[in-house]
Order: C-alpha cells, then structure tokens, then sequence
C-alpha cells in the first residue's frame, strides 16, 4: 500500500549518501517540500537543517514531512549538525547567509554544518535566490567571488529576480557532484529523430521523441559522468539542463557531428538516435501543390554506428534495435546481429507493439551472454550504465 509520504524511485545516485540539506529565509524556501522529494526519489538519506527567518516562510512541520527525517531548527545538545554529512546543500542561500558563510561566522547550527563540511573537504553547493538589485550589489559580486570553497548554482532571471532552478535540475547537479571523480567516463550519446528536406519546404522523418535518449543520459549524467549529447528532432525536452548538448537534425549533419566529438575519444557511445536510413537529395524551390503524385525514390544513408566504429577506439557501445511483427526469438537474432555487424557490447531491443503496452517489458539488453528483460526505463538506464563503466 502506497502512503503519502512515500516516493517512487528514480535512480540510486544518492543512495547510501547522507545529505544536509540547509533552508535559509527567502520566498524560495516554499521550494523545500520538493527539493526534499526530489533527494528522495534519488536514495539520499536527508537531514535539514533551517535558519529562523526561514521557519517564518515553510513550516518545519511541512518539511519534516517531505523529508521523512529531522529537521533541525536551533542549538541542542545532541549537535547533530556536527554529523559527517557526504555533502550540504544550501538552498535558497540568501545574501545573508552567504555573507556569514563567506566571513565564518558561526551563530546558526547551518553555519556550524558548513563550517565542520569545510574542514573535512565535503561539497558544498549553495544556490542563490534574490532580487535583481541585491544580486547586482557590488557587495553581493564581492561575496561570490569569495567562495572558494563551494560551488554555486545560479538560476534563471525572471520577473525581476533570480530564481532558483527547478528542484530536478538542483538535485541532479548535487548528484553529478558527488558522484563524480578522477574515473568518471566520458559518454557520447546520440537521440531523437533525424529529417531530411525533399523540398525548400517539406521533408521526410522517421518517429522519436527523444525521450528515451533524454532519460538515459540524465541517469548517467546523475551518476558523475561527463555527457555529451548529440541530439537531433525531438518532441520531448530533458528534465533538466545538461551541460553539454549538440543539436543536429539532418542525418549527415547528425554523423558529422559524431565524428567531431569522436575527437575527444569519449569512453563510450549510446546510439539511441533514430537515424533516418532512407533519404534523398531535395528538388530546387518548392514542388507545385496540385500535381496527381510525387514518386520520391530514396537511397539508404551511411550507417552512422558503422561509420563511427575506426574512430572510436576500444570505446564501450551500446547500440539500440527497433523491430515489428517479429517473435521474441527473431528480435534476439537481429539485435545479436547487430553485435556481430558492428562490434557493440550491447544492443537494446525493443518490438514497437510492446512499447505502449504497460504489461510488457520496456526493453530487452542482448549481450554474449544471452536476452534479459528490462522491465521499466530504470532497468533499462541500470543495464545501459552497467556496460558503459564496465
């Protein structure tokens, strides 16, 4: 039986991580009960601690009920803020708290946290919301400029104000974080769909969403690595913003822009692209409405997982097969195929008619070693992270 308080799983990127989650006064820290969610939904063991002029904007009652855990709001004796947290996050971190942080003072049990944080080389991230005029302040640039020992997220500017982020992007860079470190790979992944114009004004495409491909480099993203993502058509947007997104619609454009990042010798590859295989060459000027038909003769493209193979290296791949009105066991020779054909580790087959169909499995990874389900996009993400640092 679902409670109330519960939350569905996303990833285990925090799980075992005890995070200190720090609330100081602002309008933003009615933002808590979902930031509190959010480090859930990622495994985060969660201790908060609030400033005063915070309790005036959330109730602690409203917090310790997202966060499911103690919610520290003054001195006692027990210290817990003294505790060895794996990071602190700081969120709203108003221009008061950010000048005590910066000077050391130490008259809260948040500022205590920070300061035990700092001794013992723990991240911390502090993410500002305030005015435009306090944050244009010289006094406040001064203050920035002077953290030296956290990183700082700045949101969006809007209606006046410098915003936090969504609580899906503050918790995703948390996750990156402390997730990330001198054996985090590079990971090159390519999604969406590809077009390709047949006149000035129209053109043929092949169906994706990119949703798929958003979802999985989000979960690698999450987990420390460094993601590059080659994205072309899509008609679903990240959750968050990554850092590093190319966009190439076209499927030449697409296969250039691979063979460009391939340069930088990324550790792995995610083909989760639905490359356009048929394409032609557009007529000059826009075809006349009116005519009886327009017989298009298209020509298959380069295949871009074959293309990219002599410049990649001994780099891990995980390619991605699509099949229709086909048995489990067709699906498993096609996909097997692909293995042999181009050298993937692994490929992630799925049968169209199951895709929507919640009683079936999201996907199947086939390896050497045989076809496994993959139940949910979780599982799928799982499998895909397994082979990459493999």
């Amino acid at each position: 039986m679902t409670r109330d308080v519960d939350v569905d799983s996303h990833s285990d990127a925090l799980a075992g991580q005890h995070i200190a989650l720090g609330v100081t006064g602002g309008i933003a820290a009615t933002e808590t009960v979902r930031i509190c969610r959010e480090l859930r939904r990622h495994g985060a063991k969660v201790t908060v601690i609030m400033t005063t002029a915070s309790t005036r904007v959330i109730t602690p009652l409203a917090v310790e009920w997202a966060s499911q855990a103690d919610v520290i709001t003054e001195w006692t004796g027990k210290m817990s803020q003294l505790e060895q947290f794996d990071a602190i996050l700081v969120t709203p971190a108003s221009r008061n708290f950010i000048s005590r942080f910066v000077n050391g003072m130490m008259d809260h049990p948040l500022l205590m946290t920070c300061s035990a944080a700092r001794s013992r080389n723990s991240p911390i991230i502090l993410v500002p919301s305030m005015h435009e005029d306090l944050f244009n302040d010289p006094v406040t640039s001064d203050l920035l400029d002077r953290i030296e020992d956290a990183s700082i997220i700045i949101g969006p500017f809007e209606e006046g104000r410098y915003k936090q982020p969504s609580p899906v992007q503050i918790v995703a860079e948390l996750c990156h974080m402390v997730n990330h470190h001198s054996d985090s790979s590079h990971i090159a992944i390519t999604l969406g769909a590809n077009r390709a114009p047949i006149d000035s004004v129209r053109a043929i495409q092949n169906a994706s969403s990119g949703m798929t491909g958003w979802c999985i480099a989000e979960y690698l993203y999450r987990f420390g690595h460094n993601v590059t993502v080659i994205a072309g058509k899509t008609s679903k947007d990240p959750s968050f913003n990554l850092p590093d997104v190319i966009r190439a619609g076209g499927p030449d454009e697409m296969l250039e822009m691979c063979l460009k990042v391939a340069k930088s010798k990324p550790n792995a590859w995610v083909h989760a692209a639905a490359v356009l295989d048929y394409y032609t060459k557009p007529i000059d000027g826009k075809k006349a409405s009116g005519d009886d038909s327009w017989i298009l003769e298209l020509h298959p493209g380069p295949k871009h997982i074959h293309e990219l193979a002599p410049h990649i290296g001994d780099a891990r791949r995980v390619g991605f097969k699509l099949e229709t009105g086909v048995t489990l066991d067709e699906l498993e020779e096609r996909a097997r195929n692909q293995l042999t054909m181009y050298g993937v580790d692994a490929t992630i087959a799925n049968i169209m008619e199951q895709m929507h169909d919640p009683s079936s499995p999201r996907a199947y990874i086939v390896t050497e070693q045989g076809m496994e389900e993959l139940p949910d996009m979780k599982s799928m993400c799982e499998s895909i992270l397994q082979v990459v640092t493999s």
